[in-house]
């Protein structure tokens, strides 16, 4: 079933139409409830829509988070990598994040904006915009620009000191000669005890984990792969918490994934989880299908990106339904 649903005007109105100055309204007008959220599950990294100008579509980001929760997922997540965060300015993130925060009020999913920075100061600046929102959590890729773990130990020290929310710790993303070790993550979960969520994508990833896990739930809270959820199963296995990963078009079957496994349905979660490796696998060959499904179940209404232009051709089409037809039955939106 494809979905048709895009906000009103006058939806998109109320919606938006208090983003300028968000901060300042904050401690008025609470926009998130206070009771803390499940950090486990199914948690998909938002991906940004754009006008034909290769404007930000801030309706149609607003209107993911309706899709995504009618689909029942746990947490939403923007802007990361998946979001083409580093394609985005400083205030498209910024009236993002108030986009977000209102669109999201009142729905199930944990809302987690993300945070980062090239450097502690840049990172503030987001993160201060952040928690006048009352977000669920915050996440945070390491800083592009440092060079020692001390100041990776700065940055994530820097942002325990604005808020007291669940803060996931990304593995990967940061400067690239500087390696955030299991050890070093544990004594700053143990130091900042809202900084015990990991987001791991860092080979050997599940020897990682498996080394996380000895520190759970303390100081450690919650443990995710990501990668597209391409081993979620054997992370569900392992006993890991979630996935965090660029997955909108297919956050229904994401969302089941996490209810079978739950439900302790291992022969149903495997044979779905194969239905999903037949279109993450088929990305890999075909560029840009995340677009196309994500037009075709009118999520979004064109497939602009700012990563490049994508197309395609009958036969390469024809493949993608053809593969679609094996998950279409569980969509929920």
């Amino acid at each position: 079933m494809e979905n048709s649903h895009h906000y009103t005007r006058r939806e998109w109105l109320t919606t938006v139409g208090a983003a300028t100055g968000a901060v300042a309204l904050a401690p008025h007008l609470p926009l998130r409830a206070a009771e803390a959220k499940p950090m486990r599950g199914a948690f998909i990294i938002m991906s940004t829509p754009y006008t034909d100008a290769n404007e930000v579509d801030y309706e149609d980001l607003a209107s993911q988070v309706d899709f995504l929760d009618r689909c029942g997922i746990h947490g939403l997540v923007w802007p990361q990598n998946s979001s083409e965060q580093r394609y985005l300015s400083k205030e498209e993130r910024l009236r993002g994040f108030d986009v977000l925060a209102r669109a999201a009020r009142g729905k199930r999913p944990a809302l987690v904006l993300g945070v980062q920075g090239d450097d502690t100061k840049g990172m503030l600046e987001y993160a201060r915009h952040a928690e006048a929102l009352a977000p669920d959590g915050m996440i945070a890729i390491p800083p592009t620009e440092a060079t020692t773990l001390k100041e990776f130990r700065d940055y994530y020290a820097a942002l325990c000191e604005v808020t007291d929310r669940p803060i996931f710790f990304q593995t990967s993303g940061g400067a690239p000669d500087v390696i955030p070790t299991v050890d070093f993550m544990v004594d700053m979960a143990r130091e900042f005890p809202n900084l015990a969520y990991v987001k791991e994508e860092r080979p050997p990833v599940h020897e990682r984990m498996l080394a996380l896990r000895e520190h759970r739930p303390d100081p450690v809270k919650s443990i995710f792969g990501a990668a597209f959820g391409r081993q979620w199963l054997y992370e569900m296995r392992l006993g890991m918490d979630g996935v965090m990963t660029g997955g909108a078009m297919y956050a229904d079957i994401y969302a089941q994934l996490w209810e079978l496994h739950v439900a302790g349905k291992q022969e149903e979660l495997r044979d779905l989880f194969g239905r999903l490796l037949l279109m993450l696998n088929l990305d890999r060959t075909i560029p840009g299908i995340r677009l196309y499904v994500l037009k075709k179940r009118g999520i979004f209404k064109t497939s602009k990106s700012r990563r490049g232009d994508y197309s395609f051709t009958a036969d390469q089409i024809a493949e993608i339904e053809y593969r679609l037809d094996a998950i279409r039955p569980y969509f929920r939106a």
